[in-house]
């Protein structure tokens, strides 16, 4: 649908556009093995069980994007996809108010206006989404952050809907990877999804889906299910688990992993009301 617009684009303007991207290096220190991340063309997977702090993680991502730099944001728009229909828009607004010097309503606004917000309910309707936006891609330079939350929310439905065929279980899941490939490569994009725990690993499963030193260093219980597609293009996989000890105030801990460079980090963070804090 972008093809339009492309033709009548000329190399200067292209160079214009992409340029106009902002280094997204700053994001959040704190989530990333590697220091400068994430940068243009990296998909970064947010993995875990509800109740471990995935989504209150993207607002955190969310509201330092949309705050202007003067307030310490990096004032730059997001596209978000909620297919879990979990987006919270007042919880959001709540951890604007809280870190905005100036809280007042036009500056709420002024915030808001950096977010476009798309819900989608079946896998059909996301890929017709992604191929619809590319042309707001296009336009808008400001335009850094793509967000789908959650990429896996159709995985049932869409086995259910394939029969016994594998391909057609995941047919709409690999063409959606595909063009979000393609999103994030030719618009000089930054992906972030969430998928959540649907399998789990057996204990005498002899697949390895880690380079060795990660396997040991993750200490998680990971299976990846969704298509290789998706899998081939993840650059960055963070790992989202609760702590269950009484003594720890953190409570949350995500163990971050480089999938090209086989770094490991783990950090721990809380949620309050003005959001996550590390």
């Amino acid at each position: 649908m972008g093809d339009p617009f492309r033709r009548a684009e000329s190399g200067t303007q292209l160079l214009a556009r992409l340029e106009g991207r902002s280094a997204l290096k700053n994001l959040e220190p704190y989530l990333f093995a590697e220091e400068g991340s994430p940068v243009h063309g990296d998909v970064i997977e947010f993995h875990g069980p509800e109740g471990t702090g995935k989504t209150e993680m993207l607002y955190h991502l969310v509201a330092r994007c949309i705050i202007p730099k003067s307030g310490g944001g990096l004032e730059v728009k997001v596209m978000f996809i909620d297919t879990d229909y979990h987006f919270d828009m007042l919880r959001l607004v709540t951890i604007l108010e809280n870190r905005l010097a100036q809280r007042t309503e036009e500056m709420i606004k002024e915030c808001l206006g950096r977010l476009f917000l798309v819900n989608c309910s079946s896998s059909t309707q996301l890929l017709l989404t992604l191929y619809s936006l590319e042309n707001v891609f296009c336009t808008h330079p400001s335009l850094c952050l793509l967000i789908l939350d959650s990429i896996s929310a159709f995985y049932w439905i869409d086995r259910s809907n394939g029969g016994e065929s594998l391909t057609l279980q995941e047919m709409n899941l690999k063409k959606c990877a595909n063009f979000l490939g393609k999103l994030v490569s030719e618009h000089h994009l930054a992906l972030f999804a969430t998928t959540q725990m649907l399998m789990q690993k057996s204990a005498n499963s002899a697949e390895s889906f880690f380079p060795l030193k990660l396997t040991h260093e993750t200490d998680t219980d990971y299976r990846p299910y969704l298509c290789k597609s998706w899998q081939q293009m993840v650059t960055h996989r963070i790992f989202f688990s609760k702590q269950c000890s009484s003594g720890n105030s953190k409570g949350f801990t995500v163990t971050s992993c480089h999938l090209k460079r086989n770094h490991v980090v783990k950090r721990s963070f809380s949620i309050a009301e003005c959001g996550v804090q590390f």
